[in-house]
């Protein structure tokens, strides 16, 4: 690596094999990094650059070392209701950091929330009402942190280190975090086993984003790695209107009642054949089917990627409807649902993007992807962890562990 700097900026030229990639980091007055620009790349006889793709185009790319950190994990997105901005949020083994996306060709790295205890492998963070939620595994005493986004219209001098603007410390280390818009609860997953609920979804009345109130939880269903909960209007008319949590718990999905905090009702489960590790899944927009990424079983059953769909027409008896196997034996990870369109993290493989829009006659089509791990689509947990495709520009963040942040979009769009 070369680097050519002066007092307002820095200009690095990156290496990668036969490739090189040109971007320039403008400064403030005391040399910090502030921003990463980058030409858009568009996706080309199977390559935007080095990265393998099919449809979609790189915008920008902001590397790992930009936030001081050594890994990428999670990411979600917030857009400004009062401008319209965009904003990437990823979580890293350090802390959350908060890049301005508006502008791919200029992505802002605003600044960041450190981890509250020790720095951890695996940190979650969801939006709701203009906040952050953020929890972290393997972090004891870690807890709930809180940060009001509106504060990323001011920022004077990025990249700053932000303070939470809350600290809930009612429970210590947890995997996940989950909300509901629509009722303003989070779901904390994946806590401690040996707790009251067994590491079940613990229930926060988020409201008031900035006082959050522990309010219980569920452990009938034991140990959840992942989550969903929705206000549900499916076809099982017997819980229309309630919330419905649906969670991925290792070895089963189980579905349950969460409406009444001080009762919540397990409805059902179900498990499936080879299964390893029941990882993460998410609704269609119809909330007829269900569909699970199983994380472990491209590794020890010898499967190329591997994703579940079930049938939960009735919630009280849940039907494994098929499988749809991918193109590579890379682990998949986390999925969204938009429209007729399945985005999800394969790792190695990158962003894979499938048309589900013949979900009734057992049929999933890939339609599009881009892998932000070039080497190889192996089986193993490098490159990338999640992605976000709810951007109303047509936007998608991927959160990759090496290379740091994304920004993708479809071609022509």
């Amino acid at each position: 690596m070369n680097i050519l700097q002066s007092n307002l900026s820095i200009l690095k030229i990156l290496i990668f094999g036969c490739f090189t990639v040109i971007t320039f980091q403008s400064c403030n007055d005391d040399d910090r990094p502030v921003s990463n620009t980058s030409t858009i790349v568009p996706c080309e006889n199977g390559f935007a650059d080095i990265y393998p793709c099919n449809d979609y185009d790189l915008m920008a790319q902001v590397p790992l070392a930009t936030f001081g950190a050594a890994a990428g994990n999670d990411s979600w997105g917030w857009t400004d209701p009062t401008n319209g901005k965009e904003y990437a949020l990823m979580a890293t083994n350090t802390n959350v950091v908060f890049v301005d996306i508006t502008d791919t060709t200029n992505p802002i790295y605003l600044g960041n929330v450190p981890t509250a205890t020790i720095n951890s492998s695996w940190r979650d963070v969801k939006v709701y009402n203009n906040h952050a939620f953020i929890v972290a595994d393997n972090a004891d005493n870690h807890g709930m942190q809180v940060f009001d986004l509106m504060r990323l219209r001011n920022v004077a001098n990025p990249p700053e280190v932000f303070a939470p603007d809350a600290h809930l410390t009612d429970f210590g280390s947890a995997h996940n975090i989950v909300i509901n818009h629509d009722s303003g609860y989070a779901y904390v997953v994946g806590t401690n086993r040996n707790d009251t609920y067994a590491g079940g979804p613990l229930f926060i009345n988020i409201q008031n984003p900035t006082a959050p109130i522990f309010e219980g939880g569920f452990g009938e269903g034991g140990y959840s790695h992942d989550a969903q909960v929705v206000t549900y209007a499916g076809l099982d008319t017997d819980y229309t209107g309630r919330e419905i949590l649906i969670g991925s718990n290792e070895n089963e999905v189980v579905i349950a009642d969460v409406t009444d905090k001080s009762n919540p009702i397990k409805i059902s489960d179900i498990s499936y054949s080879n299964v390893r590790y029941a990882h993460q899944g998410w609704f269609t927009e119809d909330m007829k089917y269900f569909i699970l990424g199983d994380e472990l079983d491209e590794l020890r059953v010898g499967n190329n990627t591997r994703t579940l769909i079930f049938d939960f027409t009735d919630l009280d008896a849940p039907a494994f409807h098929f499988d749809y196997i991918g193109p590579s034996a890379a682990i998949d990870h986390n999925g969204y649902v938009k429209n007729n369109s399945y985005y999800f993290a394969n790792y190695r493989a990158g962003l894979r993007v499938l048309d589900i829009s013949q979900i009734e006659n057992r049929l999933f089509t890939e339609i599009g992807f881009f892998d932000t791990y070039p080497e190889n689509d192996g089986t193993d947990f490098d490159g990338a962890w999640n992605v976000y495709p709810y951007f109303p520009s047509g936007n998608i963040i991927i959160s990759d562990i090496n290379r740091g942040l994304f920004v993708v979009r479809k071609s022509g769009s």
